[in-house]
């Protein structure tokens, strides 16, 4: 484990995903540390990124979620600094991170996505008309946020008002979506290889924050329970999804199915969650990677060359 150094694990920030970002970052920390990587937690809020140079760190592990963290910025600044980091590069993280440009993005290389408007601050909206033209009832999404937070549902004018209302307290562009009634979907990418796709069974109406984090009735099923040909159909969408956002390293993208059971990508996560209950360690164990294994892996791919 020699080999990769002084290792600064990026945990905390200022996004609204600080804790979870907090607790992604102490579990790889573990891991590493358990691994024999000389492995120390550094958390942008508390110390400047100049530190790292200054501390004579040779790599950093990603575990920053949301703005700040997966949108560019902090990669952006170590590749200024030279640092080796872990995940996607700047462009990609940037695009991931914008819900609205990566729809674009996936649309015009025809690849499955529901149908969908941005709706910037201020700007008039006929909420009646934009719900008759998404198919009467849709998913409202700040475009720059994670883990959920900020969305909500709408079947009424009243309604998409008032989620749009709360969607703009988190980003001055949200995302309206049409709704997708089928099961939901999440698929880890780790270098060339696309690991087993994970089913989400929640009692809520959506895979809300509170489901994610809090409740205790979600469930997570590994394999899927599709058949080899369903599986390696969305599989190949979501490595292709990957890739056209200039993906590398590792990342997560997530899928619904449409009323038809046809596949609709949702968006691409390319930091994702990272404590042992997270979706892609989930993935990883069924793929043969407990968890250590996993994060070291990551790291591994930090040293692979040249990202977008």
């Amino acid at each position: 484990m020699h080999r990769f150094g002084k290792v600064a694990v990026l945990m905390g920030g200022d996004s609204a995903e600080r804790e979870i970002s907090l607790r992604s970052g102490a579990a790889v920390l573990a891991a590493l540390q358990q691994a024999g990587v000389d492995a120390h937690p550094f958390d942008p809020q508390q110390r400047s990124l100049n530190e790292l140079q200054e501390a004579d760190f040779d790599r950093v592990f990603i575990a920053l979620h949301g703005r700040g963290g997966e949108d560019g910025t902090v990669q952006g600044a170590l590749e200024y600094m030279g640092m080796p980091y872990t995940g996607s590069g700047v462009l990609a993280c940037a695009l991931a991170m914008d819900k609205g440009r990566t729809k674009h993005i996936w649309e015009a290389l025809d690849l499955p996505v529901a149908k969908s408007t941005v709706i910037k601050r201020g700007q008039l909206v006929d909420a009646q008309q934009l719900l008759q033209r998404l198919g009467g009832k849709v998913m409202v999404k700040p475009v720059r946020e994670g883990s959920s937070i900020g969305m909500g549902s709408a079947s009424s004018a009243t309604e998409l008002t008032e989620a749009l209302a709360t969607a703009h307290q988190y980003d001055h562009e949200v995302l309206v979506e049409a709704w997708l009634a089928g099961p939901e979907y999440t698929v880890g990418i780790l270098g060339d290889e696309t690991l087993p796709a994970i089913r989400l069974e929640t009692s809520h109406e959506f895979y809300d924050y509170e489901a994610k984090y809090q409740s205790g009735d979600t469930q997570y099923h590994c394999p899927a329970g599709l058949s080899d040909t369903e599986e390696r159909a969305l599989q190949h969408l979501a490595k292709r999804a990957f890739e056209a956002l200039g993906g590398s390293g590792w990342g997560r993208i997530d899928v619904m199915c449409d009323h038809a059971g046809h596949y609709k990508l949702l968006e691409a996560n390319l930091v994702p969650g990272m404590t042992e209950k997270s979706l892609v360690p989930q993935a990883a164990a069924v793929y043969g990677l407990n968890f250590t294994d996993l994060v070291v892996r990551i790291l591994e791919l930090s040293m692979q060359g040249a990202r977008d």
